[in-house]
């Protein structure tokens, strides 16, 4: 694997560098975290909170994944709409996790403002309706969340309200919460890493655990230079955890996702395009999202990989799809563009729970993770400390498998999302 951040805007623009040795020789810990993401870190550093030592294990660098290249968009709920998870859980457990989801925005403000973390949190999100059947979709969806959820803070907007707000005539109308939002993903997942190094978590880069021997007393995780023996391990690796944990990796596909950058804008003409500063994401199944950097750049992602090879003229893709929606950035440069795997599962619901004793994981966010991520952690650790109950919730979610295998799983899932971008065009 690479020893060295993707070369995006987001590690152009760091504002910190967390320097972790390699692990070399044997070691101990109460909880050993494979992962140094979103996911790993909020999980140590809640675990150090409550007093438990903690070592967390990471192939690459801090942020080195998802959580440090992806769109920013910090939203409520899962990849899932909330009829996938009432199926499998009831309306009751339902009703929970979303709540879940909704406490997931809280924690991330929380930890921005008790660590001081400067990763340009804003506040507003819109998902946009480019058809009248999205628009009607967005209406059926506020009505559902308000009456059978309680969550009020979404406004339906009309086309002139979002024109009012964003300069494109793209979009029919859109759902606006105030409550969501978007910020510098690995700016965030770096102070998370400076926070929990300040409550005694070792880190150590460039680190990937090659094997996890599992015994009932301890479990050892080894790498090519040393060993952590610990009573709980906790995966958190992801989109890049590939066979580590064979019971689970057949329930996440790893799916290529793309951003570009442009040069920047200038502030008046940034705030010309989008006034209000909020995320934006259209409801395509195949979407469209951008936001401004805090230095006024056009951030816009879109484009996804079933077999996680890149587009090819990847810069000039992503700026075609940036003119479809603001075509007065023609004269525009890209000076970025890069990607990264996220995990989705078959439904698109999180996938969290146990693999033997004293194993657990967290996976398959499905493009939502920078806000449950953080919510992953913070139930890991209360389930490590004896208060599963939440974190078991999830459980009540059923994952099938990726049908196929390793080999088949793509070719297959190629084939199925020709129809949803049939649908999208539609």
């Amino acid at each position: 694997m690479s020893q060295a951040h993707t070369h995006s805007y987001y590690a152009a623009s760091a504002n910190q560098q967390i320097e972790c040795p390699v692990l070399q020789g044997s070691q101990s810990a109460d909880v050993c975290v494979v992962g140094a993401g979103i996911t790993g870190l909020s999980a140590a550093l809640n675990l150090a909170e409550r007093g438990y030592k903690v070592t967390v294990l990471e192939s690459n660098l801090v942020g080195w994944g998802a959580s440090g290249r992806s769109g920013g968009q910090m939203i409520f709920g899962f990849g899932c709409d909330m009829p996938v998870i009432e199926k499998s859980a009831g309306k009751i457990a339902a009703k929970a996790m979303w709540d879940m989801s909704v406490e997931a925005i809280d924690i991330l403000r929380q930890r921005v403002g008790q660590h001081q973390i400067q990763c340009d949190l804003q506040q507003g999100h819109l998902h946009a309706a480019i058809k009248p059947r999205q628009m009607h979709e967005l209406e059926e969806w506020q009505a559902s969340l308000e009456h059978g959820y309680g969550y009020s803070s979404l406004s339906l907007w009309d086309q002139q309200k979002v024109q009012s707000k964003m300069a494109s005539e793209r979009y029919i109308g859109g759902l606006y919460d105030a409550n969501s939002g978007h910020i510098h993903p690995l700016n965030y997942t770096l102070g998370l890493a400076k926070a929990a190094i300040e409550a005694g978590v070792k880190i150590y880069t460039s680190s990937a655990v090659t094997k996890v021997t599992r015994k009932s007393k301890a479990n050892v995780c080894h790498t090519d230079q040393g060993q952590v023996t610990a009573q709980q391990v906790l995966f958190c690796g992801n989109a890049y955890m590939g066979k580590l944990v064979p019971e689970i990796s057949n329930k996440i596909m790893p799916v290529g996702t793309y951003i570009g950058a442009t040069q920047p804008l200038g502030k008046e003409r940034a705030e010309a395009l989008i006034k209000n500063n909020m995320a934006v994401a259209d409801v395509n199944f195949v979407l469209d999202y951008f936001r401004l950097s805090a230095d006024y750049r056009m951030l816009f992602g879109g484009r996804v990989s079933y077999s996680t090879l890149a587009p090819p003229n990847l810069t000039q893709a992503m700026r075609q799809r940036m003119l479809t929606v603001f075509p007065q950035l023609a004269d525009v440069k890209m000076a970025y563009s890069w990607g990264g795997n996220v995990a989705i599962t078959m439904n698109r619901g999180p996938h969290f729970g146990r693999v033997g004793q004293d194993l657990y994981f967290a996976q398959g966010f499905s493009g939502h993770g920078i806000a449950a991520t953080g919510l992953a952690g913070k139930l890991l650790a209360e389930a490590v400390a004896g208060e599963a109950e939440r974190f078991d919730l999830f459980n009540e979610i059923s994952h099938l498998p990726f049908p196929g295998g390793t080999l088949l799983r793509t070719p297959a899932l190629v084939l199925a999302m020709a129809w949803y971008r049939l649908r999208d065009m539609l």
